[in-house]
């Protein structure tokens, strides 16, 4: 009998009998009764009540029934790790929880489940991404001055290994004149014929500025009508997903990389990639993955895997917090119980409210965010006059509102509303910022 995937990995044999004792499933707690009301699903979280909840951006509290699901796996595992890891993982395809999360992932934004690499997090996801991809000397990597520390480390970690070449360049002249058009104008400008790929962030936790990704995906698209080589569009998504349409195949972009535990509320330690086909087919994988059974069987038979690399060659093995990963469909299931819609429209109501009001303030300089809801998403950021960002953010502090700046080198006030905050924390904090001398 030869070599099984599954021997490999566990190096042992179980009964049927045994086998039998775990089902493989994957841990869906039903939703509350009614996620009609705002309320209700504020009492979800498990949140401090004494505090003003605006950095939840930052990372998710886990709502009641991602916090159900954890604790049932939990169980699972510290009754019997070996079955339960061993049946969802490793014994068939038929059985693979890896698998089926992939499903529930592409289900949520609009995809194909053989698409989605699954991962830990936003920085993993752009690292596979940028690594991935088979670049050399020569070739450049177009990324703006705005996107985060881990977006810019992961193109230049890369270019340092493949030789290629990195560039930053700036998407509006001033704050007064942030523009959709003006935005793709400045990346149709710096686009040249040895650029292989363009960078960009969805939604800026600098400014809380939102990019048009359809917009820039359609300019790229119309560029590389006439080119040799086409240009490949990579979006760090992490701050758009679960604030706008979730179907983010239809943004254009031919990569897209999230965390999933910060506006969807999943399991900390959580997120994916997704990328169309022939990308993923002309990447190099950078982790043995422990979701392809391809592999493994390639492995055994001392021969490299035959075909062209797909997404589940991309995620990374080795153990982890499987409780955690494992309960990702409750919070997606979460998600369309309150219904994409309806998370959407409210923390564009709570965060244009907090936009209009600081602007009317005395001792505001400038609010950052645009107030076109088409330019803004679920955070605003500002500057007062007297104080610079972190003093701005400890006064706060004391008054029980939890603001944050902005990990920039010029740092920003920051405040997010999301579907826990209410229009009387909106109002509180505007009387609270009102009241900074």
């Amino acid at each position: 009998m030869p070599l099984s995937r599954r021997n490999f990995l566990v190096t042992g044999s179980l009964a049927a009998g045994a086998l039998a004792t775990v089902k493989p499933f994957l841990a869906k707690p039903a939703p509350p009764a009614d996620l009609r009301n705002w309320r209700v699903i504020r009492e979800q979280f498990d949140l401090d009540p004494n505090f003003v909840h605006l950095g939840m951006f930052f990372l998710a509290s886990h709502p009641r029934p991602v916090r159900a699901a954890i604790e049932s796996y939990r169980k699972k595992l510290d009754a019997n790790p070996f079955l339960t890891v061993d049946r969802g993982m490793f014994e068939n395809p038929e059985h693979s929880i890896p698998e089926r999360i992939a499903g529930e992932i592409a289900k949520y934004i609009g995809a194909e489940a053989q698409d989605i690499a699954l991962t830990q997090n936003t920085t993993m996801g752009l690292s596979l991404v940028y690594h991935g991809l088979k670049l050399k000397a020569g070739d450049e990597i177009l990324t703006t001055n705005h996107d985060h520390y881990v977006h810019h480390e992961a193109i230049r970690l890369s270019t340092e290994r493949n030789g290629a070449s990195w560039r930053k360049i700036p998407l509006w002249e001033s704050w007064d004149n942030v523009t959709a058009g003006g935005i793709v104008d400045h990346i149709r400008r710096e686009i040249r014929p040895n650029t292989r790929v363009v960078g960009v962030t969805w939604v800026h936790s600098q400014s809380g500025i939102r990019l048009p990704i359809r917009m820039i995906a359609d300019m790229i698209a119309d560029m590389n009508r006439n080119r040799a080589q086409r240009v490949l569009l990579v979006v760090d998504g992490v701050h758009g997903l679960g604030v706008e349409d979730p179907t983010i195949v239809n943004l254009g972009a031919d990569a897209f990389a999230a965390g999933l535990h910060k506006w969807i509320f999943a399991p900390r330690g959580t997120g994916f990639v997704w990328a169309k086909p022939d990308v993923w087919a002309s990447m190099r994988p950078l982790i043995p993955s422990f979701t392809s059974f391809e592999l493994f069987d390639a492995f055994n038979s001392g021969k490299p895997p035959a075909g062209t690399p797909r997404a589940n060659w991309f995620t990374p093995g080795g153990f982890q917090a499987f409780e955690h990963w494992w309960s990702i469909p409750a919070a997606l299931d979460f998600h369309y119980a309150i219904g994409s819609e309806r998370i959407t429209q409210r923390i564009h109501a709570l965060n244009q409210h907090m936009n209009v009001e600081l602007r009317k303030l005395p001792n505001v300089k400038i609010v950052y965010t645009p107030i076109d809801s088409q330019l803004s998403a679920g955070m605003v950021c500002f500057d007062m006059k007297n104080f610079d960002a972190q003093k701005t953010v400890s006064k706060l502090l004391e008054k029980k509102i939890i603001a944050s700046t902005t990990p920039y080198a010029v740092p920003f006030a920051r405040v997010a509303c999301g579907i826990m905050n209410t229009s009387d924390e909106v109002e509180r904090t505007v009387a609270a910022v009102r009241s900074l001398r």
